[in-house]
C-alpha cells in the first residue's frame, strides 16, 4: 500500500475515534441518585457507569460494587480518579470507594442504607420503563411515624404510604400491605431505593391495583429484656437464624398491628431475607388491622 493511502487511512481512523469518543462521552448524564448539582457519578444509555472522585495524594483507588468485583480507577492529571464500568443491569447498585485501603462514600451520591451500613449507590435506568418514576398522576403521601413500642420498650420508626385522597375520604376502609425490607436494609429501603410510593401512585392511577395503605417498619426487633441471639457460626437459613427472625417478626407484628372489629385486609410482602420473616412469622395471617387515622 502506498504511503499516501496509509496516511489517509490513519487520519480517517483518528477522526472516527475522536468522533466516536465524543458521541460516547456525550451520552453520559448524572445519575438520579446524585446529590443536588453533582455531575458524577454518571450513566449512559448502555447502562455503563462513570465514577469520579478527588484524591490527589492517593496511590491506589478502587470502586467496590457490591454486585461485582472491585474495579481499579485511573488517576487523572487534575488529581481526580475515574473509571467507566461495563454495562450494568438496570436497578440500584450499592458501592463504596476504597482509597489506599480506607473504605469511604462517594460524595457525589446520596447515602442509602444497605448491608447494615450507609453506602453510595447509582441508579441504572430500565430502558423504556416509567412504572417506578414520578409521573403526572395523583400522588399519595409517605408519612414518617415515631412510636413508643411497648413490645420492645424502645422508640421505633416507620414509614407509611397513604394513597391519594386518604385524608379526604375518612369513611373508606383501605387494605393494608406490610412491606418488609431486605436483609441488612431498613424501613427506608422501599421508598428511597425502591420508589414504592411512585409505583403505587402509577398502579392506582392506571386502576391496576386498589388504593391501599403500606406500612414499612424496621423489621429487626427484640422484646424488652430479650438478649440478642448468638448466631455465631450459624449459616443463613439455619434453624437458629429462622427462629431469631421469627421472634423479631412477632415483635414487629405486635408493634404495627391495631386489631379492629371492622375487617381490613392485610397482606405481607417481603424482599430478600424479609421473605423468611413473612413465611415463618407467627401472625402474618389470620388477624385484621386498622391503620391509625381511620377509625
Amino acid at each position: 500500500m502506498k504511503p499516501v493511502a496509509i496516511a489517509v487511512l490513519l487520519f480517517a481512523s483518528l477522526c472516527c475515534t475522536r468522533e466516536c469518543y465524543a458521541q460516547d462521552a456525550g451520552d453520559f448524564h448524572p445519575a438520579t441518585t446524585n446529590v443536588w448539582g453533582a455531575e458524577y457519578p454518571r450513566v449512559d444509555s448502555a447502562g455503563r457507569a462513570q465514577i469520579r472522585v478527588k484524591a490527589p495524594d492517593a496511590t491506589k483507588v478502587k470502586v467496590n460494587f457490591w454486585s461485582g468485583p472491585k474495579v481499579d480507577m485511573e488517576k487523572q492529571s487534575d488529581g481526580y480518579w475515574m473509571v467507566t464500568t461495563p454495562p450494568l443491569v438496570p436497578g440500584l447498585h450499592y458501592y463504596t470507594v476504597i482509597i489506599d485501603g480506607a473504605e469511604v462514600s462517594d460524595l457525589g451520591s446520596h447515602a442509602f442504607f444497605g448491608g447494615s451500613k450507609y453506602a453510595s449507590a447509582i441508579e441504572v435506568p430500565e430502558p423504556g420503563s416509567t412504572y417506578y418514576s414520578a409521573e403526572d398522576v395523583p400522588h399519595g403521601q409517605v408519612r414518617e411515624v415515631w412510636y413508643n413500642s411497648k413490645v420492645t420498650g424502645t422508640w421505633r420508626h416507620a414509614l407509611v404510604y397513604a394513597p391519594p385522597n386518604y385524608d379526604s375520604q375518612t369513611d373508606v376502609r383501605y387494605p393494608v400491605l406490610y412491606l418488609q425490607h431486605g436483609g441488612g436494609e431498613d424501613e427506608t429501603g422501599w421508598i428511597r431505593q425502591g420508589n414504592a410510593n411512585f409505583i403505587l401512585d402509577n398502579l392506582i392511577a392506571a386502576k391496576n391495583c386498589k388504593p391501599m395503605i403500606v406500612v414499612m417498619a424496621y423489621g429487626y426487633a427484640r422484646r424488652a429484656g430479650q438478649p440478642a441471639p448468638d448466631l455465631t457460626g450459624k449459616p443463613f437459613g439455619s434453624r437458629e437464624m429462622l427462629k431469631a427472625m421469627q421472634d423479631m417478626a412477632a415483635a414487629f407484628e405486635d408493634d404495627v398491628t391495631h386489631p379492629s372489629s371492622d375487617p381490613v385486609h392485610r397482606f405481607p410482602l417481603s424482599h430478600a431475607d424479609g421473605s423468611r420473616s413473612s413465611r415463618h412469622g407467627r401472625s402474618f395471617h389470620g388477624r385484621n388491622a386498622n391503620f391509625p387515622g381511620h377509625t
